[in-house]
């Protein structure tokens, strides 16, 4: 396949159809914060195929001892900003999402930011006023000060490492 600027040709052509009707790059945003949020909910379906053992609509369901209940909704806050997803649902409540876990409601990339943020000495607040810039979105200092309580331990040992020299 023929590469121009690093994409192949079906990355071309799903660039060509992204660019259809964006006439700036905020309509480019828009466009690919819904391709994001179908991309997570076909995932989250094929979870629960997985999980019940048989596709959507299929006759294996039948009389099945568990099935499809309907949908969910939930807002996540992702690199493209806030978008909301549905989520599938059995009748037993038992289906475990691993793309977007249950109470999850913002996606790694985020998470992995604010740790790096943290990380670099930001304050909460900071961190809080940095993605709504950048994102739009609004992530309360409460959710910011559990995602770093889970690493402070982590950058404690890091702090307090002894320093090895090294002989040249």
């Amino acid at each position: 396949m023929k590469r121009t600027h690093g994409m192949d040709e079906r990355e071309m052509e799903l660039a060509s159809l992204l660019m259809a009707e964006c006439y700036t790059t905020g309509d480019i945003q828009a466009k690919l914060k819904k391709l994001f949020a179908g991309t997570i909910e076909q995932m989250l379906e094929a979870e629960m195929d997985a999980h019940l053992g048989y596709e959507k609509n299929s006759v294996k369901g039948n009389n099945s001892e568990n099935s499809r209940n309907g949908y969910g909704k939930k807002t996540i806050s992702s690199d493209y900003g806030e978008c909301e997803i549905a989520i599938p649902r059995d009748r037993n409540s038992e289906f475990e999402p691993k793309v977007i876990e249950k109470r999850q409601t913002i996606t790694d990339e985020i998470e992995q930011r604010i740790k790096a943020m943290y990380a670099k000495g930001m304050s909460q607040r900071d961190i809080e006023d940095t993605l709504k810039d950048i994102y739009g979105t609004e992530i309360s200092q409460g959710l910011i000060s559990r995602i770093t309580d889970k690493i402070l331990p982590e950058v404690n040992e890091w702090q307090n490492r002894p320093l090895v020299l090294f002989d040249r």
